[in-house]
Formats: structure tokens, C-alpha cells, sequence
């Protein structure tokens, strides 16, 4: 009698296991559509949202980041080159050398850093090319990865991890790069 009752009980431990994930995926569909969750740029965002996105960026990065060195030479050139594009498709969110937010930044959610201020120098230049290249779900960062070539991307992250150190000319083309933030 006892060999019968442990496949029994096997298959009652396997359903209720179903069962209750069948309820909590339930009770999460109906939460989303009876709106429960924030769906607002302006709403604090879940905790679970909030660990969900961290977790699977870092892990993304760390399976898909290049980990060879930048190709681009540092150069006042690629500096500039990679100034002028971040002046041109950054800047409205991430700012300029005077590290003032734009109204676009201030309504994004999710926040985005200020570079001048909050820079990515200590970033493996790999990661940053990544995060240029493929964006970042949900939170705004576009991919450039088909509207800038790849010389251009690694332009960008040359300039990204050198941006607290410029030497004097790309420096002057940095700060010359105008804010968009309100007056």
C-alpha cells in the first residue's frame, strides 16, 4: 500500500505546484489589466520592476559586452568626432559639460545620469559601447546600434571614458557643447 501512495502523493505535490502558479500569474494578469501597476513616467516604480530591470542588465552585460579594447587610437580627432555625436544624439538626456538637466530629462523615467556629473569614466569601455549600442529597455536609452556606425559608437565611448581627463582641444569643444536645459 505505501508504493502506491508515493506516486500519489508526487502528483498532488506537482499540481498543487502548477495550481499555485497558475493563481499567481492569474492574479498578476488581472492586476495589470485593473492597472495596479504604474504605467506612468512619473510613478515610483515596484521594487520588483526595479530589481527585475537591474538583474537582467547586469547580467546581459556581463554575457554580451565586448571585452577587447577600444579600436578607436585616442586622439584629439576621435575625441572631437566623439563629442560632436554626443552633442548632437546625447545631450538632450545626459546634458553638457555644465551638467544641467533638459526638461526631457527631467520628465524621463527613469532618471537619466547626468555624464558631466555622474560620468561612466570608471565604466569598462566595453560596457559602454554595449549600453550605445543596444539601449536600455525601459528607460529611455535608445540603440544607436543601426543609425551609428560602429567607428562612430566607439567614438562616442572613447569620448565617454575620457570625458573628465580631455586634453585641451577636444576640452574646448566639450565645453562648448551648448545645455538644453530651461532657463
Amino acid at each position: 500500500m505505501e508504493l502506491k501512495e508515493r506516486p500519489q502523493m508526487g502528483r498532488v505535490v506537482v499540481i498543487t505546484v502548477v495550481a499555485t502558479l497558475a493563481a499567481l500569474l492569474l492574479l498578476a494578469y488581472v492586476a495589470l489589466k485593473a492597472g495596479m501597476m504604474p504605467a506612468n513616467a512619473d510613478a515610483k516604480p515596484p521594487r520588483l520592476e526595479r530589481w527585475a530591470a537591474r538583474v537582467s542588465l547586469h547580467a546581459s552585460l556581463a554575457r554580451e559586452a565586448p571585452r577587447t579594447p577600444n579600436p578607436m587610437a585616442l586622439t584629439d580627432d576621435n575625441l572631437i568626432a566623439g563629442i560632436k555625436l554626443y552633442a548632437r544624439d546625447c545631450a538632450v538626456c545626459h546634458g553638457a559639460s555644465d551638467e544641467k538637466p533638459s526638461n526631457i530629462a527631467k520628465g524621463l523615467y527613469q532618471k537619466p545620469p547626468q555624464l558631466a556629473k555622474d560620468g561612466v569614466e570608471d565604466d569598462p569601455e566595453g560596457v559602454t559601447y554595449w549600453k550605445v549600442t543596444h539601449g536600455i529597455r525601459f528607460t529611455g536609452m535608445p540603440s544607436f546600434g543601426r543609425t551609428l556606425s560602429d567607428q562612430q559608437r566607439w567614438q562616442l565611448t572613447l569620448f565617454l571614458k575620457h570625458m573628465d581627463s580631455l586634453p585641451p582641444a577636444p576640452q574646448r569643444a566639450w565645453e562648448s557643447v551648448k545645455s538644453q536645459a530651461a532657463s
